[in-house]
C-alpha cells in the first residue's frame, strides 16, 4: 500500500508537473537553491537507469512507492517548502498512456497526498534528446492531459512558460504567495 505523507502543518509542498522535457528538473534545482531547501528528484529516472529491460506496469507502482518514500524522507530536512520534481499525477498519466490503465493504488495515493501548489511546465522550450524520453512528437497532446489533470486535482496551479528567467520568476512569486500564508 502506498503511504500518505507524515503530517507537517507548516511545511508547504510544491510539485512540478508537465510533459517530458519541459524544464522540471532545472526549475526544481533552482527553486530549492533559491529557497534554501530540499528538492525531491524524479525517482523514476534512477529506477529506470538500473532496469535492464523495458519497464512494465508493475514498475510504475514500484516507482510510485519510491517517489513517495523519498518525498517523505526529504520532508524532514526541508526549510518551509519542499520542491518535488514530480508527483503521482505524472505516474497516472504515464500508466494510462502506456498501459491504458493506472493501478488503483497509485490513484488512491495520488488523491490522498496534499500539495499546496502545482507548477505546470509548458512545452514552449526546445526538446532535448534523452534515452528515457519517449514522445517528442506528442508534446501538445500531453500538455492538454496535464492541464486537465491539474484542473481536476483542485490544487492551486500556476502555468510556467517563457524563457528560463520568466519561468523562475513566476515560480518564485507563486511559492512566495503560499509561504505568506504560513
Amino acid at each position: 500500500m502506498l503511504a500518505t505523507h507524515p503530517s507537517s502543518s507548516s511545511l508547504k509542498k510544491v510539485a512540478i508537473i508537465g510533459p517530458e522535457c519541459t524544464g522540471k528538473t532545472d526549475l526544481s534545482k533552482y527553486l530549492a537553491s533559491y529557497f534554501k531547501t530540499e528538492w525531491v528528484p524524479e525517482y523514476a529516472r534512477a529506477y529506470l537507469d538500473k532496469l535492464n529491460r523495458a519497464y512494465d506496469q508493475s514498475d510504475l507502482t514500484k516507482i510510485a512507492h519510491g517517489q513517495l518514500r523519498v518525498e517523505d524522507e526529504w520532508m524532514q530536512n526541508a526549510n518551509r517548502v519542499l520542491i518535488c520534481d514530480t508527483n503521482l499525477i505524472v505516474m497516472k498519466v504515464w500508466s494510462e498512456e502506456k498501459f491504458g490503465v493506472c493501478d488503483p493504488e497509485i490513484i488512491k495515493a495520488m488523491n490522498s497526498r496534499h500539495y499546496d501548489l502545482l507548477l505546470l511546465t509548458n512545452i514552449d522550450i526546445p526538446w532535448e534528446e534523452d534515452p528515457q524520453r519517449e514522445h517528442p512528437q506528442k508534446r501538445e497532446y500531453f500538455w492538454d492531459i496535464y492541464k486537465k489533470e491539474a484542473a481536476g486535482s483542485k490544487i492551486p496551479t500556476i502555468e510556467i512558460s517563457g524563457h528560463r528567467e520568466e519561468r523562475r520568476k513566476k515560480a518564485i512569486e507563486g511559492i512566495e504567495k503560499i509561504l505568506v500564508n504560513e
